[in-house]
């Protein structure tokens, strides 16, 4: 186990975990018993304590068990907008013995077509906004309910706080009188039913949560995570940042996502905090939330930060209150967390980690921190740089200073992929007796084990801190019947940092016809707008190897290297 690290390892701090061996329903339980009058989430104008929390979550637990028949072990689809339908949900599916699957909001029809048979759920609870997506899964008989949430429902416009904080239009404008159809059930009616669940059965080692990542080929994959793989991260990231049981954290990554779950959603219900959410980003918003509730803690992702740090009115607002600042998802740039650092006197906490992590692996000590950097192994956690070198140094063990690929050992490593045992398979190696994940990340770490990201191994673009993969955003686009063929790869983006490129190949009869603009608006009635690409080539053929694979690596380099021409034919 590589140790260099523990020079710097905070003082006083274990460097092994003894996170508690229970469920992650458990943790809002013990907090509602301990806190039932505290605040635990605030969202437009509406506040909810813990004890009605938990009840909210007992009776749509009751619901799912009584009314949509969901047995321990079932995978539900949870696709929904940050708000209290997605913590009552979330924790509800568990309450029920059930498995979360989380599910970008922004997902189309054939995202959500491909979750269902995956994942062989049979209920989805979905946000209004996103029912002429879901509704035809029921129609075609791939569901057999949607629970429908309508955001405005928990809003109190009229609240003095959130008078100048109005939810977005088009989500404000939606009426649950509205939702009527087969197969479709409103939030209020199933909570308004009063269904009692039966025992809580899981154990810590039962399957709990399946967020969705995926590889360099086909559709994206299922993380199994159990509930103690879930605990490790949840409980460690309180541990490695101490949090109050007062905190106030502002919620603007998607629960969705595992580090917006694990830090603004699981983190603090097992701390007993108060979670305040925005349901979009909004730099203004954010801003005055942070003033107005006295925010101690905000996760986030570069793009917000960058964002907020550049509204011209930032030094009208009093941001003292913050004690802590951190997230992932991209390097923070240099010059933007040092404008950070003098706004608030914080330094702002990088981390790494992957869904199929649960979330950070790697985090910077807070007495210690360095710039754009991963951080350090945390509790248990063994990572090594082994060798992608061609010939027989692949997969030697490197040391300081050299780039390889990151390979990791911890509690917090899925236990596979979901029906997908070629590729669990592949995503684990031996070493010293000890199962490692192979992450497809390019890194190194210095003499004083701080890790830093090089490259990706994998064909990932990291748009703005979302992840795209472009084998999933291909096969949608093959669908498209004036497509012949396409490859999709990353192109330098000055804010987003990458953004979606596509290489298209027009069928015969539409060269003289398709446009750029016309593959662009097909692509955002398939999937969800931070895939679609923004930049569209068109080229006589795309780059292949004498097996006839696609040279996506070709197309990459020469656009990241516009001064050399690309061999793919004439770009129109």
């Amino acid at each position: 186990m590589m140790t260099r690290h523990h020079s710097i390892w905070p003082e006083g701090m274990p460097k092994s975990l003894d996170a508690p061996q229970q469920t992650i329903f458990r943790n809002l339980a013990e907090s509602a018993a301990r806190f039932p009058d505290r605040r635990a989430l605030v969202f437009y104008g509406t506040e909810i304590t813990y004890a009605d929390l938990l009840d909210r979550v007992e009776r749509l637990a009751g619901w799912l068990q009584s009314e949509a028949g969901i047995a321990k072990g079932d995978r539900v689809l949870l696709c929904l907008q940050n708000s209290p339908h997605f913590v009552i949900g979330y924790y509800a599916i568990l309450r029920a013995d059930a498995v979360v699957v989380p599910v970008n909001p922004m997902s189309k029809g054939a995202e959500l077509e491909h979750l269902a048979r995956d994942t062989g759920a049979r209920l989805l609870l979905a946000g209004q906004e996103g029912l002429a997506d879901a509704a035809p899964l029921v129609s075609a008989g791939l569901l057999d309910r949607v629970l429908v949430a309508t955001y405005a429902e928990e809003t109190n416009p009229a609240a003095e706080n959130w008078r100048d904080i109005a939810l977005p239009d088009a989500l404000a404008s939606l009426d649950a009188a509205a939702v009527a159809g087969p197969g479709l059930t409103r939030w209020a009616d199933a909570l308004a039913a009063g269904h009692t669940p039966g025992p809580h059965l899981s154990t810590p080692d039962d399957l709990a949560l399946i967020p969705y990542s995926s590889g360099t080929t086909g559709q994206p994959k299922g993380c199994m995570h159990s509930n103690r793989t879930v605990m490790e991260t949840a409980y460690g990231g309180v541990v490695w940042n101490p949090v109050s049981e007062k905190a106030v954290h502002l919620a603007t990554l998607p629960f969705f996502h595992v580090t917006g779950m694990q830090a603004a959603l699981n983190g603090p219900i097992m701390q007993g905090g108060c979670i305040v959410i925005l349901i979009r980003w909004n730099r203004a918003h954010a801003a005055r939330l942070i003033q107005r509730y006295g925010v101690t803690r905000w996760r986030s992702i570069s793009t917000m930060a960058i964002d907020l740090v550049n509204d011209p009115d930032i030094g009208s607002y009093d941001l003292s209150s913050l004690e802590a600042l951190g997230g992932g998802g991209a390097a923070m740039p240099e010059a933007v967390a040092a404008k950070l650092k003098a706004i608030t006197g914080l330094d702002y906490i990088e981390g790494y980690g992957l869904s199929e992590t649960m979330a950070a692996t790697h985090i910077n000590p807070v007495h210690a921190p360095r710039r754009q950097c991963l951080g350090i192994p945390v509790f248990d956690v063994d990572s090594r740089i082994l060798s992608v070198a061609d010939g027989p140094d692949f997969g030697k063990e490197l040391g300081p200073n050299e780039v390889g690929e990151i390979v990791t050992h911890g509690p917090q490593v899925f236990l596979g992929y979901w029906n997908n045992p070629q590729a669990t398979q592949e995503a684990f190696l031996e070493i010293d007796g000890k199962s490692f994940f192979r992450t497809g990340d390019l890194a190194y770490y210095d003499e004083n084990g701080y890790f830093f990201m090089v490259d990706r191994v994998k064909r990932m673009i990291n748009a703005s801190g979302f992840k795209v993969w472009p084998a999933e955003v291909e096969a949608l686009m093959h669908r498209h019947p004036d497509i012949a063929e396409v490859c999709v790869i990353a192109s330098p983006d000055p804010r987003r940092g990458e953004t979606v490129k596509a290489c298209v190949v027009p069928s015969t009869a539409a060269r003289d016809r398709l446009t750029g603009q016309d593959v662009i608006n097909w692509c955002k009635t398939q999937m969800a707008a931070y895939k679609c690409p923004t930049q569209v080539a068109f080229v006589d053929s795309l780059p292949k190897s004498g097996a006839g694979k696609v040279l996506w690596r070709v197309l990459t380099e020469a656009e990241f290297a516009p001064q050399e021409t690309a061999r793919t034919g004439t770009v129109r």
